[in-house]
């Protein structure tokens, strides 16, 4: 069953992709405007932004941080004057190091909050009233968070990055409880191992892993579905769903012998 309205013709659409320089949200960027929209991407670091612009003309990239709240409500108000509005809002801006109990720094892990869940609040407070007015105007809008399956439960080496990913998956829950009566799409992507610069610290066998591209491939099939959770790889995600489900004696026995830590 579609829990939002689905999304399926991009042209001519307005996408906006915070924390787009690689990886998914570069990949997503990417299809999105293969597929006929208008494409904004941000990030950091102003020569990717750059890169990205050549190599799909039409498309548009605003360097910030996604944390500055200044810098995300200015480029806001800039797109809906060059655009008219926002059809849809992607953050997919995020940091991972693994971390375990016996090895706590307390500076990595203020910095994926800061990161992973602050720079998502940023950009609702940018881009909340806007979505709202298109709504009242009959326009609708969708918001789209990038959280991931490490934010399920816990895990080991996930002490930093997992709870980051929980809180978003709280988020987009109450987000679509919020908005969904007013018409706004409001959407979840929960990946499995994919093939960034981020999964490339892990030094262990990662099941499933994917490409960026395939991943983008899966959420634009998932917004085309109006699902409100996206996950994927399905073979790999699916099992990590079941867990969800066991009493805390039973889980954390099942993470320490599939993990081995």
């Amino acid at each position: 069953m579609a829990l939002n309205p689905p999304l399926h013709d991009w042209a001519g659409k307005t996408v906006w992709l915070v924390g787009a320089s690689t990886g998914i949200g570069r990949a997503t960027a990417a299809l999105l405007h293969a597929q006929g929209a208008q494409v904004v991407v941000s990030a950091r670091t102003a020569s990717a932004l750059a890169a990205f612009e050549r190599a799909h003309p039409g498309s548009h990239g605003m360097a910030l941080d996604a944390t500055d709240r200044t810098a995300v409500r200015a480029a806001a108000a800039d797109i809906v004057g060059r655009f008219g509005g926002i059809d849809l809002a992607l953050y997919c801006a995020g940091t991972y190091t693994p971390m375990r109990a016996t090895a706590f720094d307390l500076e990595v892990a203020l910095r994926h909050q800061q990161v992973n869940c602050v720079g998502a609040l940023v950009l609702l407070d940018a881009v909340l009233p806007q979505l709202l007015r298109q709504a009242d105007a009959g326009r609708g809008g969708h918001l789209s968070l990038v959280s991931s399956v490490a934010g399920y439960r816990g895990l080991p080496q996930g002490l930093a990055y997992g709870p980051t990913k929980a809180a978003l998956i709280n988020l987009a829950e109450t987000l679509y409880l919020d908005l969904h009566p007013r018409g706004l799409g409001v959407s979840l992507i929960n990946p499995g191992f994919v093939e960034t610069p981020l999964t490339a610290q892990n030094d262990f066998n990662m099941p499933a892993l994917m490409s960026a591209e395939a991943a983008a491939a899966a959420i634009v099939r998932g917004w085309a579905r109006g699902e409100f959770e996206i996950h994927f790889p399905r073979r790999f995600t699916a099992g990590l769903r079941l867990l969800r489900c066991l009493p805390y004696g039973l889980y954390f026995r099942a993470v320490s012998r599939l993990t081995g830590l």
